[in-house]
């Protein structure tokens, strides 16, 4: 979920972000139907084959893993660095964070039904922070769990960089603190992915249709694997892929330099968290129409092809209101307030 500014900016990287986010969208256009009921009986081998999209999430760290070094270097600041992280990151969570802590409670959705007043301000406050997987508690927004492991990626990365330019040595806490940090959550492992891409100049040049394959061919086995066997194994097939991603003119490279993917990709932050809200609505109409005796063929065809139109459309907004618009304005004031300077705002997609 990390960006860089234009002069690193890849597009073959922000159409993997667009697949990404894509990705998991596609698995609660299934998993909202099967939780409110109106999911009509398919065949498991689909059901189980849309619900490994949710494995976009490690695509999203190793973009991250690949982009982060350059991001802290270019900003020579680390204080200066995660003011970056925290314009990018938390205006569109922090609104929706009000949003369903206002909402919630009013009708008693998940952990919000017959709430008490000091929990609620536990949760609040837990999940603000980004903390409620490390505490075991509840989770507010369907898909910020991610943004525990980026955070945590962030802080370790930075003090580490910090720690190695006095001297290497004094990075080894912080390097066998992110090794327990894999060893505890194994899909933190794919931050290591783009880690090496980002020190090492590999790249892996396939191109044309052939490169095209073979990147759907190592994707699949990154899912399959992370799904079936472990997520150590599916780094492999995972490293085959993002080098592939990265290296100029291969055949993934220019496929995922589309328009389309270029701008799923550009909404892709708000495409991945706001998409939950938008489908909510629909979620409950569906229930109410299944209730009634509407076929859920139908229900489920009207609640994944309106529902897709109106994530869209409510990403998009999202995107160009709260990522674009209010960044523009927090920006230069943030940066005046902190670090006593004015400055043009600079905002990335």
């Amino acid at each position: 979920m990390a960006s860089g500014n234009s002069k690193n900016f890849v597009e073959a990287i922000q159409g993997l972000r667009g697949v990404a986010a894509l990705s998991v969208l596609i698995v609660h256009l299934q998993d909202m139907p099967l939780l409110a009921g109106f999911l009509p009986p398919i065949w498991p081998w689909f059901e189980a084959t849309v619900n490994m999209g949710g494995h976009g999430v490690e695509l999203f760290f190793m973009i991250s893993g690949f982009l982060i070094p350059a991001s802290l270097v270019r900003h020579r600041s680390v204080a200066k660095f995660f003011l970056d992280r925290c314009l990018r990151i938390l205006p569109v969570f922090v609104i929706l964070h009000v949003i369903l802590f206002t909402i919630g409670p009013l009708v008693g959705y998940k952990f919000f039904k017959g709430i008490d007043l000091p929990t609620y301000l536990k949760l609040f406050f837990v999940n603000l922070a980004f903390l409620p997987d490390a505490l075991g508690l509840p989770i507010g927004q369907q898909n910020a769990w991610t943004l525990s492991y980026e955070w945590a990626f962030y802080i370790l990365f930075a003090l580490a960089f910090l720690a190695a330019a006095r001297n290497w040595m004094l990075a080894a806490p912080f390097v066998a603190l992110a090794a327990a940090g894999i060893i505890y959550r194994p899909i933190a492992a794919f931050f290591l992915v783009g880690l090496l891409f980002s020190f090492v100049d590999l790249r892996i040049r396939i191109a044309g249709w052939p490169g095209v394959l073979a990147g759907i061919l190592c994707g699949a086995a990154m899912y399959m694997s992370i799904e079936y066997l472990h997520p150590l194994v599916g780094l492999i097939p995972g490293a085959l892929l993002f080098g592939m991603v990265i290296a100029p003119d291969s055949g993934v490279a220019v496929a995922l330099s589309g328009k389309s993917l270029q701008f799923l990709g550009k909404i892709s932050y708000s495409l991945y968290l706001v998409h939950p809200f938008a489908l909510f609505p629909l979620q409950i109409i569906g229930t109410k129409l299944a209730a009634h005796g509407v076929n859920l063929w139908l229900l489920w065809a009207g609640f994944a092809g309106l529902g897709l139109i109106v994530a869209l459309i409510a990403c998009t907004v999202s995107y160009e209101l709260i990522e674009v618009r209010l960044r523009r304005l927090l920006d230069p004031a943030l940066r005046g307030l902190f670090f006593g300077v004015r400055r043009e705002a600079r905002y990335v997609a």
